[in-house]
């Protein structure tokens, strides 16, 4: 159990450092926005023209590079989520006996 708080708490300090590259990443150009859980799409949307690698060379290589990150984020959460359930069940096995 000692194990599993103590990679839940270093998780969570990636956690907030991804978070604040994420952060880092949208302050560099307005046109990403501010959204911290969002992909900016970088395939063609009906009706919504997006701007390719040859129209602004900068933005597309900062939005793909914020996209690895949030996908990264995503990934560290799913890992938090798996942990967080083994720890509840090693909690509740210690209770129990």
């Amino acid at each position: 159990m000692l194990f599993s708080s103590t990679l839940m708490i270093i998780l969570y300090l990636i956690f907030r450092y991804v978070i604040a590259w994420i952060r880092y990443f949208n302050s560099l150009d307005s046109r990403l926005g501010q959204s911290t859980w969002r992909w900016s799409y970088d395939y063609p949307v009906i009706g919504e023209r997006d701007i390719s690698d040859l129209d602004d060379k900068t933005f597309v290589r900062l939005r793909r590079k914020r996209n690895r990150v949030i996908t990264l984020m995503y990934s560290i959460l799913l890992i938090m989520f798996l942990l967080s359930m083994s720890l509840l069940s090693e909690f509740l096995i210690f209770l129990l006996t």
